[in-house]
C-alpha cells in the first residue's frame, strides 16, 4: 500500500536530464546571443548612467529645491512640501545623500520604462478581450513569482551591473501599471464613449481626447503601485551590483551592523513616503478636476 500513500512522481533520471537539458539550452542562448541582447539595452545602460550623473553632481540644495517644486505643483500642500524637505536634509544630515541619490535615480529610469512599456500593454488589453485573458495569468505569474527568481535569467543573460537589475525591477514592478491602464480604460463611462462617437471621433482621438484623460487618476494610482515595489526591489538587486541605499543595507544584514541597516532602510522608506504622497495627492487633484469637468 506504499504506492498509495506516495504523490506520483517523474522518474529521477528523467527529471535530472530534463533539468540539464533546460540549464545547457538556456545557456547556449545566452553565449550565442548574451551580446546582442546586451546591445539591445546599451541605450538604457546610458540613460541610467546620465541620470545618475545628473543627481549626484547636481548641488544637493537645487535638488531638494527641484523635488519641492515638484512636491507643490503636484499636491499643493504646504505639509507635503516641508516634510519632503525635512526627509531629504535628515538623508543629508545621515550621510546617506549620494546613496540615495542612486536609488532616486534607478527608481526614476525604472518607473520610466515601465510607464512606456505598461501603458500601451494597458491599452491593448483594454481593447481586447481575448489578450486580456493572455496578458493576465502572465501577470499573476510576474507578481507571485518570488523576487529573486527575476535575477537568475538576468544574470545569466547580462551579467552583474546596472541594467540587470533595472531589468528585474522592471518586471517585478510593472504589473500594477498594465493593470490600472487596463481598468482605468475599461471603467470610462459607455455615454461619454456614445458622445464621441456621435461626434465622428475616430478609435484614436477617443483614446487621446476622452479614454486616456478619463482613465489618467487610475493610470497614476499604477504609477504609485509601480513606484512602491520598484523601491521594495532596491535591496534584492543590489545583490547584482545595483548601487544606492540597498548595498549599505545588504553589507549590515551580512555584517550585522544593526546602525547602519537602520538608517538606509528608514531612508529608504522616507523616499517611499515622498513618491507616495506626491504622486497621491497629484492623483486625487486630477480626480477632482475630472469631477468639476465633467460634473
Amino acid at each position: 500500500m506504499d504506492w498509495f500513500w506516495s504523490f506520483p512522481h517523474m522518474n529521477d533520471n528523467a527529471l535530472r536530464e530534463l533539468r540539464r537539458a533546460i540549464d545547457d539550452g538556456f545557456r547556449n542562448f545566452t553565449r550565442g546571443y548574451g551580446d546582442m541582447i546586451e546591445g539591445v539595452f546599451e541605450p538604457l545602460r546610458l540613460f541610467l548612467i546620465q541620470s545618475e550623473w545628473l543627481l549626484l553632481n547636481t548641488p544637493w540644495p537645487i535638488v531638494i529645491l527641484a523635488i519641492a517644486t515638484i512636491a507643490w505643483f503636484a499636491s499643493r500642500s504646504w505639509a507635503i512640501v516641508v516634510g519632503s524637505v525635512l526627509t531629504l536634509l535628515v538623508i543629508g544630515y545621515f550621510d546617506m545623500w549620494d546613496d540615495t541619490m542612486r536609488t532616486v535615480s534607478m527608481i526614476f529610469v525604472c518607473t520610466v520604462v515601465a510607464i512606456a512599456l505598461g501603458i500601451p500593454i494597458g491599452i491593448l488589453m483594454a481593447r481586447s478581450n481575448r489578450l486580456q485573458s493572455i496578458v493576465n495569468p502572465v501577470l499573476d505569474v510576474m507578481q507571485t513569482m518570488p523576487s529573486f527568481v527575476y535575477l537568475i535569467p538576468v544574470v545569466m543573460l547580462l551579467g552583474i551591473g546596472r541594467v540587470p537589475g533595472v531589468i528585474a525591477v522592471v518586471i517585478y514592478a510593472i504589473p500594477p501599471m498594465i493593470r490600472l491602464t487596463n481598468l482605468g480604460i475599461r471603467l470610462v463611462d459607455k455615454d461619454v464613449l456614445e458622445a464621441a462617437d456621435a461626434f465622428g471621433s475616430s478609435n484614436w482621438q477617443k483614446l487621446k481626447n476622452v479614454q486616456m484623460p478619463l482613465a489618467l487618476p487610475t493610470i497614476m494610482a499604477g504609477i504609485n503601485q509601480t513606484i512602491m515595489m520598484a523601491l521594495a526591489m532596491v535591496v534584492i538587486a543590489s545583490m547584482i551590483g545595483v548601487q544606492g541605499l540597498g548595498q549599505p543595507v545588504l553589507r549590515a544584514i551580512n555584517n550585522q551592523y544593526f546602525t547602519m541597516g537602520i538608517f538606509n532602510g528608514l531612508a529608504i522608506v522616507g523616499i517611499a513616503i515622498i513618491f507616495d504622497r506626491i504622486s497621491q495627492a497629484y492623483g486625487r487633484r486630477l480626480q477632482k478636476h475630472l469631477e468639476i469637468v465633467h460634473g
